[in-house]
């Protein structure tokens, strides 16, 4: 007598979606990691320009970059991390809708530094081009840089603002605004030392 058949159990049967611990540190780890990162390109991008000017006066050869430009666009950075940080403390709060219009203003302020990145771009290529010697190489690969982690930090900006919400839950157990505030206060720190560097220096030492 043959056995009789047994049916494979059901695969739905008894399954449940396993839920994510609520770590809200998970992700600030991880920007932290990002940033650290970034962080040594930046190092490494500076001690390239120190180095290529060592033993050398090529540096007092060259037009200093112009400063009407940079000190606006390192004023509206700077406001820019005072608009987000106090946007991430609305959140805190519950008050999502501050924080929506803190990420709108301080992305519209992104914007405005990129297009006054473009008018410096403009002004200080009609004398000196990546083309021109090592100088120039060094200028503008830094300062494209942190143009293209402006961008990075908008795009990171444009996700949090259409995230339905900030609040840590299963699907998102991070806090989202937090990890994109800390992103864009990077790039804020960075552009102070792009800034005294690059564009002070030169015209104070010249």
């Amino acid at each position: 007598m043959s056995a009789p058949a047994i049916s494979p159990p059901d695969r739905h049967e008894g399954h449940k979606t396993l839920a994510l611990p609520l770590d809200d540190s998970r992700g600030t780890w991880a920007i932290w990691l990002t940033i650290c990162t970034e962080a040594f390109l930046f190092v490494a991008l500076f001690s390239g320009y120190f180095f290529l000017a060592i033993g050398k006066d090529r540096w007092n050869l060259e037009e200093p970059p112009k400063l009407h430009y940079v000190i606006p666009m390192l004023v509206i950075l700077l406001f820019s991390s005072v608009v987000i940080h106090w946007g991430e403390k609305q959140v805190k709060k519950e008050h999502y809708g501050k924080g929506r219009a803190a990420l709108v203003l301080t992305f519209i302020l992104g914007i405005v530094f990129l297009a006054l990145s473009a008018f410096d771009y403009k002004e200080g290529w009609q004398t000196v081009t990546p083309q021109t010697n090592t100088y120039g190489s060094i200028f503008y690969t830094i300062v494209s840089f942190h143009a293209a982690h402006v961008i990075m930090g908008l795009i990171i900006l444009g996700y949090v603002f259409f995230i339905p919400r900030y609040a840590p839950t299963e699907r998102t157990p991070y806090k989202p605004y937090h990890v994109g505030s800390m992103y864009w206060h990077f790039i804020d720190v960075v552009w102070v030392f792009v800034v005294f560097i690059l564009y002070v220096t030169p015209n104070v030492v010249r």
